[in-house]
Order: structure tokens, then C-alpha cells, then sequence
């Protein structure tokens, strides 16, 4: 594919974000484009935010869900970046106005405390580089219109992130089973379960594969960097009004409140 093309993705992407309109799949019209041209669309995003002043502090990954990658036919997650702007405190409200169609989900963030070089990192490595772990909602919107995406669209989007909203209590990672961990999400129409085994088979998994997959690229994840690991549970819709609540079974309660 043309570096035109590229940039002419990531502008629309770009302009789409910045006005809250959704537009078609990419995938639809050029189904010629493939993973490694989505990733190369999301990087001319992301440079021009970092040309822009903001500021890289972590990743999201995407896709966790084994059932979610036999739908879109790929046999690995996805990764996008995380920047401060992106962060809400618990006190913060969601404006959906700014949004497009936003959903939220409940994960399992990481924080570092070394760079982590090593394409090659074990899970005993892993384990002991992790600083603290802490409860989040991201807040997942899409550019593409009602959401209907194939791995293309949402690797040029930034794996459809928007927002992420941490927990004030962090957590030590020793004596933690992160499969085991439940999740509980309260909303006006009921409540959805979630587990920690619902990414891929464990948190700590999607973040080893995501550490190995950085350090490849030669963009390793870096000390105090947060690293978001996958949803725990499917995604519910958010829309002005909505207070849902994230039950994170004994270690936190998350309130979403949007407007």
C-alpha cells in the first residue's frame, strides 16, 4: 500500500475523532489493506499526537477474547496506545458528546517498574517486573459507523480506544490468582459476569504478549508505563445518563457516570 493512502486514512480517522462522526469501514473500501497497514495507519495517527504534545504513557490490548479472534479469523490480540489525555480519575465524568459510540469494559491495568527489553521475556520475568496492578474501565469507541469492524478497521483506529478510568487502590501482584479474578458490572438493565480467564486464559498472559511484542518492534514498554490487558467481560453501551458500576470482587468498585 502508498504512504498517501496511509495518510489519507489516518486523516479521516483523525478528523473523524475530532468531530464525533462515524464513517465506513476501511476494510470495506480498500480490502486490500491488510494488519500491517493498519498498524501502519495507527502509527501516523499516534505521530501526530506526539507531534502535537501528547505525551505516550502505556498501551491497551485488544481482542483478548478467543471467541472475538475465531470471528475475525486472527489467532493474536491487538495493541493500541494510551496517552495522558486519555486518563479519567474516579470523580471524572464520561462525555459522551465528545464520543462517538462509546462502550465500556472492565480490565485489569499493569504498571512496570523496568523497561521490559527482552523479545524473548519469561513469564517469571514478567511477573517480577510488574510494579502494581490496578482495577480500570476503558472506554472503547469506534470511528467506524455501529461498530461493524474486522481487524483492519480497529487496528487503525488504536484498537478502538478512547478513555481509561483507574482505580484510586492499587494492588500487589504476589499470591494474586488473575485467572480467578471476578468482575461484576451493574446496569439499569441487569448484570453481566466477567473473569479474569475470560483474557486470554489469563491478565498476565496478554501482558507477556504484549511485553514480547513491543520489545520486537523496538518500542519496548517502558518503566511506570500501564499496560491495559483486556476486557474481563463483554462490553456494555454507555449513554448520557448511564451510572454503571464495575465490581471488581474484592479489590474495588468503579463508577462510570456518563453525561
Amino acid at each position: 500500500m502508498s504512504d498517501a493512502l496511509y495518510h489519507q486514512l489516518a486523516t479521516e480517522i483523525l478528523d473523524a475523532r475530532a468531530r464525533a462522526v462515524a464513517v465506513s469501514p476501511f476494510s470495506a473500501r480498500y480490502p486490500e489493506l491488510n494488519v500491517a497497514d493498519a498498524y501502519a495507519i495507527q502509527s501516523r495517527v499516534n505521530a501526530h499526537h506526539l507531534n502535537a504534545g501528547k505525551r505516550l504513557v502505556g498501551y491497551k490490548i485488544g481482542l483478548t477474547s478467543k471467541a472475538v479472534q475465531q470471528q475475525l479469523g486472527v489467532n493474536e490480540p491487538d495493541f493500541g496506545v494510551l496517552f495522558s489525555d486519555m486518563e479519567l480519575c474516579g470523580q471524572d465524568r464520561v462525555k459522551t458528546q465528545g464520543l462517538i459510540s462509546p462502550k465500556a469494559e472492565g480490565e485489569i491495568g499493569f504498571v512496570f517498574k523496568r523497561d521490559l527489553l527482552e523479545v524473548d521475556l519469561t513469564f517469571a520475568e514478567l511477573l517480577a517486573s510488574i510494579d502494581f496492578f490496578v482495577p480500570v474501565i476503558e472506554i472503547v469507541d469506534s470511528v467506524v459507523k455501529d461498530w461493524k469492524i474486522t481487524l483492519v478497521d480497529t487496528v487503525a483506529d488504536n484498537a478502538s480506544s478512547a478513555l481509561y478510568m483507574l482505580g484510586a487502590k492499587t494492588f500487589d501482584p504476589r499470591n494474586t490468582n488473575f485467572a480467578d479474578l471476578r468482575l461484576t458490572i451493574h446496569t439499569d438493565n441487569g448484570e453481566i459476569e466477567g473473569v479474569g480467564a475470560a483474557c486470554l486464559g489469563n491478565p498476565l498472559y496478554a501482558a507477556l504478549w504484549l511485553a514480547r511484542k513491543m520489545a520486537e518492534l523496538g518500542t519496548p514498554i517502558k518503566a511506570g508505563q500501564l499496560v491495559l490487558s483486556g476486557a474481563m467481560a463483554p462490553m456494555v453501551a454507555i449513554h448520557p445518563g448511564d451510572e454503571i458500576r464495575f465490581d471488581f470482587k474484592g479489590l474495588d468498585v468503579l463508577t462510570l457516570v456518563a453525561e
